[in-house]
């Protein structure tokens, strides 16, 4: 795929279902409003230069008045939709860990595999022996293969460095991707991860990542968000507010792992502090929902996570009904969730979260374009927005998009107006 935006002209007529188009982009959108996606039957839509320029009904279609360089697609019974929008992600790794999938079905737990030097620290401790240009050709190649499966933007994670130069490394690799300009790619600095070896506790590696780390990777305008791990082992709400107090000095908001195993008050922190979003609430209490009803942090869920790890799946359901604009991402990573395949995480908000689909590919487009801030570019289909979207195979309603969840619905994806090869 050619880099940027494409120039010509598209025109995708007879579409079975346009999904996301309107006069501006979706936007974000909260509780009952997720239903309200818009859904076009027996739709057109104009592209030029990479970016939707009209659209609308087939009834109200003008006819083509200038065929100079004009691609025609005729899409009869297909769906036409917005390309997901990825916004939790592990993307720049060394290396998989299948050897810990093993232990797992053997009866480990994620615990108990970190404890006998797995999990994060594991990824580290490769991370650190890859050379920066050989980490790039590997993430490369993951996320041209996420962009094949119709991901139009994504957030990417540092945290297997867990040091100032491999943290930097992996950032600066994130930074490559994005540089690109395939998609859009937005970075977050999760120093905070895990504590590796040789340090005296949580608290002695937040104060390190803090005063050392965040001023170089801010130095190098290496992140748009800073995260962490607030969990019960690994970092607790003392370290999380330190992170969050140093970010907000420094201007970048904050997009925070919370409640995947255990519920200790993050949720209620993060949204005092106006963190963008809080990511995995495997576990979340009434009073986190409560938080989340009334601010502007956005709950992410990662279904993935769930499914491999055999944990609790996000309270979607609850979260949407309270008013939250609930977004749904992969959580792409090594050890809890080796998938980018956002049609799975989608489908199976449906399956597992009592998400309705329409609610479901709202959280998975547009409210997760909302998760990074990015909202009016992608995620939609509106009058100015990217030209990234997903021509499906044949589909008898938008509905059957993530009934369908086993099997690819993308025959042909579309990014920043270039076909995916």
């Amino acid at each position: 795929m050619e880099s940027g935006f494409a120039s010509g002209r598209i025109l995708i007529k007879d579409i079975g279902h346009l999904v996301g188009f309107g006069a501006k982009a979706p936007g974000k959108l909260s509780g009952a409003d997720m239903r309200q996606l818009p859904v076009i039957q027996d739709g057109w839509l104009a592209l030029e230069d990479g970016r939707v320029i009209d659209g609308g009904a087939m009834a109200d279609f003008p006819g083509i008045a200038d065929w100079n360089g004009l691609e025609v697609l005729e899409a009869a019974g297909r769906c036409v939709l917005p390309a997901w929008v990825d916004s939790h992600t592990h993307l720049v790794h060394a290396a998989a860990r299948e050897g810990e999938f093993v232990d797992r079905i053997r009866g480990l737990s994620y615990q108990e595999i970190a404890a006998k030097g797995g999990g994060i620290l594991n990824s580290a401790k490769a991370l650190r022996a890859m050379s920066e240009d050989d980490l790039f050709a590997v993430s490369l190649e993951r996320m041209e293969r996420l962009m094949r499966m119709g991901t139009g933007a994504i957030e990417i994670k540092s945290g297997y460095g867990l040091d100032l130069e491999s943290e930097l490394k992996m950032l600066r690799v994130a930074r490559r991707l994005g540089a690109l300009d395939r998609i859009p790619v937005k970075t977050t600095f999760l120093g905070c991860h895990a504590v590796p070896e040789g340090w005296d506790g949580p608290a002695a590696y937040t104060n390190y990542m803090v005063k050392e780390v965040l001023p170089a990777v801010v130095n190098e305008d290496l992140a748009d968000h800073v995260d962490i791990f607030c969990e019960d082992g690994y970092f607790g709400l003392d370290e999380t507010r330190t992170l969050l107090e140093a970010a907000q000095l420094r201007g970048l908001p904050a997009k925070v792992h919370v409640n995947q195993f255990k519920a200790s008050g993050g949720v209620a922190l993060c949204v005092e502090y106006g963190a963008m979003s809080v990511d995995h609430l495997e576990v979340l209490r009434a009073e986190d929902v409560a938080e989340l009803a009334t601010g502007d942090t956005i709950p992410v869920a990662l279904p993935l996570c769930s499914l491999f790890l055999d944990l609790p799946f996000t309270q979607g359901r609850t979260l949407v009904d309270a008013g939250c604009a609930l977004a749904i991402a992969t959580d792409f990573n090594p050890g809890s969730a080796p998938s980018g395949n956002m049609h799975l995480a989608a489908a199976l908000g449906s399956v597992r979260m009592g998400l309705e689909p329409i609610e479901a590919l709202a959280a998975a487009t547009t409210n997760g374009a909302a998760a990074l801030g990015i909202e009016t570019e992608v995620g939609g289909l509106g009058v100015g927005q990217e030209a990234s979207l997903m021509v499906t195979r044949p589909l008898g309603t938008v509905d059957e998009a993530l009934y369908a969840f086993g099997d690819p619905i993308a025959e042909r994806v579309l990014l920043r107006g270039h076909w995916v090869d």
